[in-house]
């Protein structure tokens, strides 16, 4: 465990080394955390439950809450479908605003050389209150590293996801993620990552700056 800490602190520390070097006066240092339960439900049936909380302006305030419950299909050893629903409370003006998030995904997975790659390709559907509702198209690709250290196997691993709003035909948000995912229990994982997100406002692009950590339950 201790050696996990060590790891944990090192991303932390490479993170605010990011801030210093290359956040922008548009940007903004923030902290993310989520937890997740799946359960297996049969060899090719599976349900998650999701629930992450954002805080923004330096990591001071809340701003953001996310539920996501969803069901995927092993479709194939390499093919996985799923379809799933969220609902998020974003704060915008010191309001809370509703958004909800039908959307299906279809996750290819592959190995090469000990390296393990997954693609995720999404389509959803934001009912957003009090704005226009829209369609967006998202694309994540991740690679985790041949490395395992320790008996908690943790090992590092890279991701890249960019989001296109379909009705504007434009991309609207970029994220470079790096980090690291470690297996406390043969139940419980755990995932410690900096995440660069740049988002298009308008004509400028909004930088922010991410520290993130993530459990999961698996049943």
């Amino acid at each position: 465990m201790r050696e996990f800490i060590k790891i944990g602190m090192s991303v932390c520390l490479a993170a605010l080394l990011a801030k210093v070097a290359f956040a922008y006066e548009d940007g903004d240092w923030q902290f993310w955390s989520s937890a997740s339960i799946q359960v297996n439900l049969s060899e090719s049936w599976r349900a998650g439950l999701e629930q992450q909380f954002r805080l923004g302006e330096s990591m001071s305030e809340l701003y953001y809450r996310y539920t996501d419950f969803g069901v995927t299909w092993k479709a194939r050893p390499w093919f996985y479908l799923g379809c799933d629903i969220a609902q998020i409370y974003e704060k915008r003006e010191g309001d809370w605003k509703e958004e909800n998030r039908p959307h299906l995904n279809g996750t290819f997975k592959w190995s090469w050389r000990e390296f393990g790659f997954e693609n995720r390709h999404r389509i959803e559907r934001r009912i957003r209150e009090e704005r226009e509702n829209i369609w967006m198209y998202r694309n994540n690709l991740s690679s985790l590293m041949p490395l395992k250290w320790t008996r908690w196997e943790i090992r590092p691993y890279l991701a890249d996801e960019i989001f296109f709003i379909l009705d504007e035909s434009g991309l609207y948000r970029h994220r470079f993620t790096g980090g690291f995912k470690g297996q406390i229990v043969h139940y419980l994982g755990v995932d410690i990552y900096y995440l660069w997100q740049s988002s298009k406002k308008g004509e400028d692009w909004i930088d922010y700056h991410v520290v993130g950590a993530k459990l999961k339950t698996t049943f």
